[in-house]
């Protein structure tokens, strides 16, 4: 019995270590996220997301439409807009004043932004830029 367990021992040990090299492997961390940037994603998804609930009233869909632009290409310029744009934005409605004034406000920063890409040739929104 002796004999066996000095032949079984040193064989369950490395069976044992062989078994749980990928688990530790595995076990480092591969990146970390900060806490800065986490907030800073959930920052500009939230902007994001209310510059988009801005293009979403009538209103506002009335105004481009009277300006000639196609809500397909505000959307997909939106949607195509970076984090630091959409932040930039953001701060250009919160400075806006409040009332009737901030909706013609916000649609001429959209309709000036769309302007100024379509001119860099960007977009293809207005055809009286070519």
């Amino acid at each position: 019995m002796k004999k066996l367990m000095k032949v079984l021992n040193p064989l369950l040990i490395l069976s044992l270590l062989m078994g749980t090299m990928p688990v530790m492997v595995q076990a480092q961390p591969s990146q970390l996220v900060s806490t800065q940037s986490a907030l800073d994603a959930i920052q500009v998804s939230n902007e994001r997301a209310r510059i988009n609930d801005l293009l979403a009233r009538t209103e506002v869909r009335e105004q481009l439409v009277n300006y000639g632009v196609e809500m397909n290409e505000v959307e997909a310029r939106v949607a195509a807009m970076t984090d630091q744009e959409v932040l930039q934005m953001a701060d250009q409605l919160d400075n806006m004043p409040a009332g009737a004034n901030a909706v013609i406000g916000a649609l001429l920063t959209v309709f000036i932004v769309l302007l100024i890409t379509d001119l860099l040739g960007l977009t293809n929104v207005f055809p009286f830029t070519r």
